[in-house]
């Protein structure tokens, strides 16, 4: 039977008010972006009070990763893209690249309250948090969300494991908050040690859940659910007891487009996750995440009714050497906008004599496979075999680009 309790009435509003909700709140944070020096090129023009849906919102420019690092080189440390300045957040945070993300002390800045809930954390639960808090934000992340359910928190990190086993049994630790595999490591210590542990809960992220360990987890009387968040966007989407899809989260808005374009696909399709926040302090808007989803259709049995997505299902940065050169989505795509009757395309990349073979099918109703060669060449760089295909025979797996290549 599924726990019907939920963080706040947001969760479970008719799906007409959720859209009423983001048609005002919209166009207020396209205009916020849009004063920022960050956006001054990407939202020049756009007439944010129109802005009001996600089919509006699919309009405008994506932003990728590169191009925000990019920005930060040039204007550190934020890039132009917070609408205030570094010393008035209470953190900076690092990643790798270097990217650096702001941080606030506001109640749930990152808005992991709502995941943490549906595992069942709250007041009385001490959460192990062992996320890492140097320099990178993901154990701050989790530790606003234990504040925000009423949670207390030993910040243990990584690392130290017969210390954690040690902590968790004198501090009496309920719950876990981790990658999914570290808490396997630390029970097998316990187990190691003689140590019994009061772990009953798990929220887990930054990688995948497999079946086989929330079973393990499960057998020794750990519930564990797993979220999906990033270091520059927060919570994205959470687990909930039905264990059906991610839910979005409320103050976010998810879309699932064409690898390297900013093309929405059809609901159901696998492709590149990307993410508008409604964050006033930090707009990002139609982030890419560089991950690969899709919408999960229906509404969730947990009684939730915003959007489901599948939950992790790969990279969408599939950029490939072949013969030397890259070729990446954004070219696939450029291919495809070059030529109105295509209707997708896929590059595959193979070997035959020791040398690489790039071949690209082309949805098409017929077409001058001529014009289409030249086009691959002008466009990827490179010569390559074309197959012209029937629309709508190409896998709708996400991937424009193959690589069939092995090196055993």
């Amino acid at each position: 039977m599924l726990d019907k309790s939920y963080f706040d009435d947001l969760e479970t509003r008719d799906p007409d008010a959720r859209a009423a909700d983001i048609a005002a709140r919209l166009p207020e944070q396209i205009s916020r972006a849009q004063a920022l020096p960050g956006y001054a090129d990407a939202l020049s023009g756009v007439d944010a009070p129109s802005i009001t849906t996600r089919d509006a919102l699919a309009g405008l420019p994506v932003l990728r990763k590169s191009e925000l690092s990019r920005a930060q080189a040039e204007s550190s440390p934020f890039g132009g893209f917070t609408t205030k300045p570094a010393h008035a957040f209470s953190h900076v945070f690092q990643s790798p690249g270097p990217i650096y993300e702001p941080s606030s002390n506001a109640p749930d800045w990152w808005r992991m309250g709502r995941f943490l809930h549906a595992v069942g954390i709250g007041e009385g639960d001490i959460v192990q948090n062992c996320f890492g808090y140097h320099l990178t934000p993901a154990g701050m992340i989790f530790e606003s969300g234990a504040r925000a359910v009423g949670a207390a928190v030993l910040p243990a990190g990584t690392g130290q494991t017969e210390l954690q086993v040690i902590a968790a049994r004198d501090i009496g630790t309920t719950a876990y908050a981790g990658t999914p595999d570290y808490l396997k490591v630390i029970l097998e210590k316990a187990d190691e040690m003689g140590v019994t542990l009061q772990i009953t809960k798990a929220a887990v992220g930054g990688g995948a859940l497999f079946p086989s360990l929330r079973d393990y987890y499960r057998e020794r009387g750990i519930f564990c659910l797993q979220s999906y968040a990033t270091a520059d966007l927060g919570c994205i989407a959470y687990e909930t007891p039905a264990m059906e899809g991610l839910i979005v989260d409320e103050n976010v808005i998810v879309e699932i487009v064409t690898p390297g374009t900013g093309d929405p696909v059809p609901e159901g399709e696998v492709g590149e996750v990307v993410v508008t926040t409604l964050n006033p302090d930090y707009p990002l808007i139609r982030f890419a995440t560089g991950d690969l989803s899709a919408v999960l259709a229906g509404t969730s049995p947990c009684g939730r009714t915003n959007v489901r997505i599948k939950g992790w299902m790969g990279r969408a940065d599939q950029t490939t050497k072949i013969k030397g050169m890259f070729v990446r989505p954004e070219q696939v795509a450029a291919l495809v906008a070059h030529h109105p009757e295509i209707t997708r395309a896929r590059v595959i990349a193979s070997r035959a004599g020791e040398q690489d073979v790039m071949t690209v099918r082309i949805e098409s109703p017929g077409g001058d496979k001529a014009a289409y060669a030249a086009s691959v060449a002008q466009l990827l760089k490179l010569k390559g075999q074309i197959e012209v295909v029937e629309p709508g025979s190409l896998p709708k797996d996400g991937l424009v680009i193959e690589d069939q290549r092995t090196y055993d």
